[in-house]
């Protein structure tokens, strides 16, 4: 098992749990719109109202999960995507000089 495999199984480990929590919190909505006596209008309003701040702390953990991740693999010393693909542009370009200059006679 690789670096990135074991950063892939722990962003989706994550979203797995936001997930789960989700369905659990709808759940809660709707027990508690019942146990509160609440107008069908009422129990919308505080389930939008729930699911609103769900969303706002599941881009929060998504920002965190991917930072996390990121300095990991700083840490880990991998390579990402855009660095190697920097790599091979800078790699071409200096073929390219290279082949220029020699065909110049430098």
């Amino acid at each position: 098992m690789d670096i990135m495999d074991i950063a892939k199984k722990t962003m989706l480990t994550g979203i797995g749990l936001a997930l789960v929590a989700k369905d659990e919190m709808e759940e809660v909505a709707k027990d508690l719109e019942k146990k509160l006596d609440m107008t069908e209008q009422d129990g919308k309003k505080f389930l939008s109202d729930l699911q609103k701040k769900y969303d706002e702390a599941q881009n929060h953990l998504e920002d965190r999960v991917e930072k996390a991740v990121k300095e990991f693999m700083k840490k880990a010393d991998v390579v990402t995507g855009d660095e190697l693909k920097a790599l091979k542009k800078e790699i071409r370009e200096l073929k390219s000089a290279v082949s220029k200059a020699s065909d110049s006679g430098e």
